[in-house]
């Protein structure tokens, strides 16, 4: 056993000495995560205790499942489980299949200037802060001088207050997110595209097939794994909707359907300084999303034989 150590240290120490390069530019990364994403979770036992300042997080008093069962019995929380899943399924729906498609128009234009152009038209929203985005939609929408209503009432319609109608709020979040960020996700489908074998291309054109045949025959499946993965890690977000862009959005009008888990963790949890609360929220969310996550993959490996793991 002391000799099988003992080869096992002098083998490390000699991958080390030959590949102290590599090692050097992995730490880094490594230790972030250690230290901002694993370490943290050990402070999720917080959701279990009743906090206290002065006591800290692991001296503070056990609790059990309470502050679980006082976000159960709150009568907002089918409402609050309903409006999160409802945007982030209507966000998955609409902004899924857009970088696809787009992806494949880009790779049919033959204009690489054209091409080129459209790629920067659709990639530059992406830079765009969330809080910028947040004050273009409100000047678009604003119902007095915004651009839409102005154009609106050209046209003889009445002036619209978008924000403070709840059944539109969905609408704009999802339709402007999808502006934002459409472009940089179809890079990762050019990418894929961008390593399709090209005798499948020339077969097809032998075959005589058409385009929208090459699309349908040779690149969808040729980026079927890709899509596969993406949708995977998509679903297993789907209780993750963006905090910032929600809560900036939101007003009193239409708070009936942008309340969602996040904003309401930050409202009741973190501002009224309930800590345990909110931690307790906030691991609900995640448990749904790897149960989420969990399934999608197994489901995937299933029908497809294409998963994470």
């Amino acid at each position: 056993m002391k000799r099988n150590k003992r080869s096992l240290s002098s083998a490390a120490a000699r991958s080390f000495a030959k590949h102290w390069q590599l090692y050097l530019v992995v730490i880094p990364p490594l230790l972030y995560f250690i230290i901002f994403k694993y370490y943290p979770m050990l402070n999720a036992v917080l959701a279990f205790k009743d906090y206290n300042v002065i006591k800290g997080i692991w001296g503070s008093p056990w609790v059990g499942m309470k502050n679980f069962k006082l976000f159960f019995d709150n009568p907002t929380f089918w409402d609050l489980i309903k409006n999160t899943i409802y945007l982030s399924g209507y966000l998955l729906l609409a902004g899924f299949p857009i970088p696809i498609a787009l992806a494949l128009m880009l790779n049919e234009v033959r204009s690489s200037r054209f091409k080129r152009f459209v790629q920067l038209v659709t990639f530059a929203p992406y830079f765009i802060s969330t809080v910028v985005m947040v004050s273009i939609i409100m000047l678009f929408l604003a119902p007095r001088l915004g651009f839409v209503n102005v154009l609106m009432n050209h046209l003889g319609l009445d002036s619209i207050n978008f924000l403070g109608v709840p059944s539109m709020f969905r609408s704009i979040y999802v339709w402007s997110d999808i502006w934002q960020t459409a472009g940089y996700s179809a890079v990762i489908y050019l990418a894929a595209l961008a390593g399709i074998d090209p005798t499948l291309y020339e077969a097809a054109k032998v075959d005589g097939a058409s385009r929208f045949q090459k699309i349908w025959h040779v690149d969808l499946p040729g980026i079927l794994p890709t899509i596969t993965i993406v949708l995977i890690l998509n679903v297993g977000n789907i209780m993750a909707v963006g905090f910032e862009k929600v809560y900036l959005l939101q007003n009193p009008l239409n708070l009936v359907n942008s309340e969602i888990i996040s904003t309401y963790v930050y409202s009741i949890g973190l501002l009224n300084a309930n800590y345990s609360f909110a931690t307790a929220v906030g691991l609900f969310n995640s448990v749904i999303n790897l149960v989420m996550l969990v399934l999608v993959n197994s489901l995937a490996k299933r029908f497809s034989n294409n998963s994470l793991w």
